[in-house]
Order: C-alpha cells, then sequence, then structure tokens
C-alpha cells in the first residue's frame, strides 16, 4: 500500500492507482468488520460519569502525550464546547480501556459559534461552504479525536513533542492489532451516524491535509473550504454532507459503517438492518 500511495498522484497511472488502493482497504474494511465488534464496540457517552472517561482519555492523549494543551489538576481535558457536543468512544472489551473518542460540536443559534468559525475563520475561504449559510441546527463541527498510544500502530504526528504509540504485541492477539488501525476511521463514521441522526447533515472539521486525503481513498470525501494554517501541525478546514457518506463509500467500508451504526443505536429501535435506517433515507432523499 505504501509503494502504491507514492504513484496515487502522478499523471497517467494516478487515477487507476487510486482505484487500487480504494479496492484494496475496501477488502480489508470488509474483512475487519466482521471481527471489529468482538473486539471493539463504539457507544454515545450519554452519562457524566461515561463524559468524564472521554476527558480523562483526551488528557491521556492531548495533554500528556502530545502536549498540546498543558497537564490538568483532575486529569481531565475539557473545554467550553463540550456541553453542547455529543461525544462518541470506542471501547475495547477485553480490557474496558477507551480505544479512542471524539465529539460533535452542535450549534443552536448565531451566537453559538463553531470552534472553526471562533477560532480559525480567517482560514475559510470557500463562501459557498462556510458554516454561516446553513441553519445553525444543522451545521456542527468534528474534533477532538484522539486514540491513545497502546492503540497506535505507527507514530501519528511528525513534529517535537508528538506521541509514538507503539502497541505492545503480547498483549492484543493478532486480530485484534488488524482491527487497531480502523479505530480512527470508525471515530470518523460514528460521529457522520450522529449528524445524520440528528439532522446536523453539514459537518465541518479541521485536519491535516494528508489525512484527508488518506479518507478519500475510502470514499469518505471531505471537501478542504480553506487556507492550511498552523495549528498543531499543518491544519485546513473541511466539509463534508454526511446525507452523501454511503454514496461514496467502497462496500467494505459500508460494511464497517454499519457495524459502527449498529452499535451506536442498538438500543435505540435503529440498526443497519432497519428498513427505517436513516442511512438509507439519506440516499433516497439526495
Amino acid at each position: 500500500m505504501k509503494q502504491l500511495k507514492g504513484l496515487a498522484d502522478k499523471p497517467i497511472i494516478g487515477p487507476l492507482v487510486k482505484k487500487a488502493m480504494s479496492s484494496l482497504a475496501s477488502n480489508e474494511a470488509n474483512s475487519i468488520a466482521e471481527h471489529f465488534s468482538m473486539y471493539l464496540k463504539p457507544q454515545i457517552a450519554k452519562s457524566d460519569e461515561l463524559r468524564r472517561e472521554v476527558y480523562k482519555l483526551r488528557h491521556q492523549v492531548y495533554c500528556e502525550e502530545l502536549h498540546f494543551e498543558d497537564v490538568r489538576q483532575g486529569y481531565e481535558e475539557f473545554d467550553e464546547f463540550d456541553p453542547r457536543a455529543i461525544h462518541c468512544f470506542i471501547r475495547h472489551l477485553k480490557s474496558s480501556a477507551l480505544a479512542g473518542t471524539v465529539r460533535l460540536i452542535t450549534s443552536s443559534n448565531q451566537e453559538e459559534l463553531l470552534p472553526m468559525e471562533q477560532f480559525c475563520s480567517h482560514s475559510l475561504t470557500d463562501e459557498k461552504l462556510h458554516p454561516k449559510n446553513f441553519a445553525r441546527s444543522e451545521v456542527c463541527e468534528m474534533s477532538r479525536l484522539a486514540v491513545p498510544a497502546a492503540f497506535r500502530k505507527r507514530q501519528i504526528d511528525k513534529f517535537e513533542g508528538g506521541a509514538t504509540g507503539v502497541i505492545d504485541e503480547s498483549v492484543f492477539s493478532a486480530t485484534e492489532l488488524r482491527c487497531f488501525p480502523f479505530i480512527a476511521i470508525c471515530l470518523y463514521m460514528a460521529a457522520a451516524a450522529m449528524s445524520y441522526k440528528t439532522k446536523r447533515y453539514h459537518v465541518f472539521v479541521m485536519m491535516e491535509p494528508r489525512l484527508a486525503r488518506s479518507l478519500s481513498f475510502v470514499g469518505i470525501n471531505f471537501t478542504k473550504i480553506g487556507e492550511t494554517i498552523e495549528f498543531h501541525g499543518k491544519r485546513a478546514p473541511y466539509y463534508v454532507d454526511s446525507r452523501s457518506l454511503k454514496k461514496t463509500m467502497s462496500s467494505g467500508y459500508v460494511k464497517l459503517l454499519e457495524s459502527v451504526e449498529a452499535d451506536l443505536f442498538r438500543n435505540e429501535g435503529t440498526t443497519a438492518e432497519s428498513e427505517d435506517n436513516y442511512f438509507g433515507r439519506a440516499i433516497a432523499l439526495a
């Protein structure tokens, strides 16, 4: 796969290489989907106790591993946006440890700006896809995606102070190790699922361009809507409409998405097989 990535932007052969990469990724995701729920379970943090677990994991990753924020008393990382955010996490079933988390920040009025609007407005250059153009009840921002070192396979940040995240292979099974690189992707899927469930279709996120490029190989196509800036590394504003997600994703990742969706909404009468599945309705309306 690494050799293929180097050819993906080449003229003439580039599109063929990207198609091959997408096919390989789809096949791998299809295989992972069969095992993912055996080891890892996506959930919504609906209680104060679960949200505190999320804050502690974020502190571990953002303050202790990456040093993006100062270490805090109580070892919980949270900010002014958390009270109006939906928090999702993935739990490793064998150890009960959190393997990752992400939040979806909502807005109910013009005064409740998304973090992107509040801190990075100067980087937003696409007037058509600016958050201000949509109903506030239909916008959200994905942020604070965090995967702890124990569940990362390789270095995720190249700059000084980045965490290395080596997996202890004596602790996890070979099948579990295959699942771990998909944790971040499944967190994006969980956030997208929540955005549609709550009808906040217009999803914004600040992320590395190389990450957006990687996600495109599996059919998660974010549109860049502004300039790349320095923000804990090179970051740029991106947008995606969650109603189009299942249309663009490869079949293996659709299966993985349905596994994530089933776990998130298992107790709410909404499953991947449900005739009233909200992703299915999204495709019909698109």
